[in-house]
Order: C-alpha cells, then structure tokens, then sequence
C-alpha cells in the first residue's frame, strides 16, 4: 500500500448551500483518508456574506493567512441578496476575488462528463449529449473581472456611467494556454480556442498567442472559434469538443452553460491551478432560496474533492475511486430534487446524497482490495 498522504485543508463553506454541500465533500474525503490509511487535516473558516456579519469582511485576514498556510483551499459557496447594497469591494463575492488572486492560480479547470443516468434530466435530446467528455480551461486572473481602470462616472451623486477594462497580457496568455494543451496530451489531444478576434483586440492577441503556444504541440490539434458559435455548439454537439480554453469571461459563462450536458449546475466541479495554494469548488452558486432544506445538490463539492486528491495530492486512485462513486449511486437510480426525472428511482436529499457516495467508495475500495488479493 502506498504511504500515508498528510494534507491541510482549508474549509471555507460559505454561505447559503454551502455548508450544506461542504459537509458531505468533508465526509467524503474522510472515508477516503479512513479507507486508505491518509491523513487529511481540516480547518474551517468564515468567507463570504457569513464573515462579512462575523469580521466586517468577506475575506478576513485570519482566513486568508490560514489559506496560504494550508495545501489546498476547498470552498463552498459565496453570495446572497441581503448584501447587494453593499460596495462592490464589500460584497461577499469581492472576497472570492481577492482569494483568487492571493492563492495565485491562474487555470480554472472544469470537466463536464455526460452521465447516461442523467440524460432525462437534460433539456437536450440524449442523441447530442452522449458521449460528451470536455474539460473546460478558463484563464482567471486577467480580463475584465480583474484588470484596472474600472468604476462609475457620478454626476449629483447619480451614477450616469460605469466602465471596465479588459486587457490581457501575453504571458497571461501563454502560461493559461500551456495548461490546456498539457491536459489535451492526456485526454484527446483536441484544443478548441474560444475568442471574439473579429471584434476585440484583446482576443486578436489571445488567438495569435494561442497559435504561438500551440507550435511547442505538434501532437495537439487546435481550432479557433467565436465565443458565440462556441455556445451555440456546446448546446448542438458536445460531443465535439475536448478541451475547451477560454478567457476569464467567456469561460465563466460557457462553463454553466454545458451543465446542460448533466441537467444541473449542482453536478459540475471545479480546480484552480497553478498558483501556491490549489482551489476547489463547485460550479453553482450560494443558491439562498433552497439553504437549509437539506436539498442541494452535494455532487459539485464531492467531485471538487477528488479533483483535490488529483492536481493536489496526486492521489490518482483515490480520485477515480470518488468519481467511480458518483456514477454508480447515478446509476442505481439516486438523485437530489435537481435532478429527479421520470427514471429517478428515489429522491434524496443533501446527506442521504454524500453518505450513499460514501459507501459507493467504501465497496469500490474493499472490491478492488478484494481483487489485488487474489
């Protein structure tokens, strides 16, 4: 057996369903460190609105020097109406930001995986999803959520105007785009390039540094494609793509729309890499109108986990083990209210959700066990 793996994590749960989602991700990775002899060491803190009525900050300063102490950052979920009066440099989802840029990662990856136990639940016919496995790569430091001057022009305390900039450097560029063709080499060897460089500079400079980038990969096949046929396909033929690079904004909005391949944003996850500190989190949102129902979907946090166990703690088995785990509580029929269709065979809800999976992955590992043994 492989020696014992120590890692600290740091839990941010949010606010809204986040809690709720992060608790089972917790149960999760504590059966894996159970299962496999690891050691997974937790600490949770306050981010978000939940810091801002605790420390009058959405990311207080203990929060984020334990984050930079700790190996890897697993959060739930910012947000909620009742801070919307706020400053936009107070809200809760202005923490996230300053998170973001403080870990330093750089390459957002998201990975959409069709699950035949989830095609009723899909607005699509099952014909265009089947088969549909991409990974979508979105630059997160740069572009318009972060790049400067930015604000209203104010005339008798109205605000009559507001601005942003969108800029992008080379190596913002470059280093985003190395990411995506490394992860193309282990997957289909397929790069669809996303832009608007019919219309935008910034996107005339993405595509050309692409195309630079895409010479030190003889063995990867890139295309480019406008944002808007890129959201028209996603939804017409997934299948298509491999792995999708997209800049901060367009990856943003594209990577919720292909939830449409699983019927709901609650099953996607997500991995930001290459800075000092690896996050994870699910896709959704805080999701304030079902908080405290028990209903939310755990699927995105879990998945988030294992992603954890991969790009963090190189644990390849054990992520694959949760993901395995996944699929076969889909596909005995289990489901949260998200996504209940016509073939659901029981509703559950967030727990009953994270402890099925738990025992997916306790019998995944005691089989495999089982069969090493032989």
């Amino acid at each position: 057996m492989k020696g014992e793996m120590k890692l600290r994590i740091a839990l941010l749960p949010g606010d809204g369903i986040g809690p709720e989602v992060t608790r089972e991700a917790v149960r999760v990775l504590q059966a894996v460190a159970e299962l496999c002899s690891h050691d997974f060491e937790f600490q949770e803190l306050p981010v978000g609105g939940v810091a801002i009525r605790e420390h009058g900050s959405p990311l207080p300063v203990n929060t984020l020097d334990a984050c930079l102490a700790s190996q890897a950052v697993l959060l739930g979920a910012v947000g909620a109406p009742e801070y919307d009066h706020l400053p936009p440099d107070r809200r809760p989802e202005a923490g996230l930001l300053t998170l973001r840029q403080a870990l330093g990662g750089f390459a957002n990856l998201r990975p959409v995986v069709f699950h035949e136990a989830l095609a009723p639940a899909s607005p699509l016919r099952p014909e265009k999803i089947k088969n549909a496995d991409l990974l979508i790569v979105r630059e997160l430091l740069g572009g318009l959520y972060f790049s400067e001057p930015r604000g209203f022009t104010v005339e008798d305390g109205v605000a009559v105007a507001a601005y942003n900039t969108l800029r992008y450097e080379a190596h913002e560029i470059e280093r985003v785009a190395h990411v995506a063709f490394q992860a193309a080499r282990r997957r289909r060897r397929r790069v669809t390039s996303v832009d608007k460089a019919n219309v935008l500079e910034t996107s005339q400079l993405w595509r050309a540094t692409v195309a630079r980038v895409a010479r030190s990969y003889p063995d990867v096949e890139l295309e480019h494609i406008y944002v808007d046929a890129c959201a028209m396909r996603l939804v017409s033929e997934p299948a298509r793509f491999d792995v999708v690079l997209a800049e901060n904004l367009f990856g943003d909005i594209l990577s919720d729309e292909a939830a449409v391949v699983n019927g709901s944003l609650g099953t996607l996850a997500s991995a930001t890499i290459g800075g000092t500190v690896d996050l994870y989190e699910p896709v959704h949102g805080s999701a304030p109108d079902i908080a405290g129902r028990g209903i939310a979907n755990p699927i995105g946090a879990i998945a988030s986990a294992a992603l954890m166990l991969r790009y963090t703690a190189r644990l390849e088995q054990e992520a694959r083990d949760i993901e395995m785990a996944i699929k076969q509580v889909l596909d005995a029929g289990y489901a949260t209210p998200d996504l209940q269709s016509a073939s659901t065979r029981c509703v559950v809800g967030t727990a009953e959700m994270g402890q099925l999976i738990a025992e997916a992955l306790a019998e995944i590992v005691d089989l495999r066990r089982a069969y090493h043994a032989v």
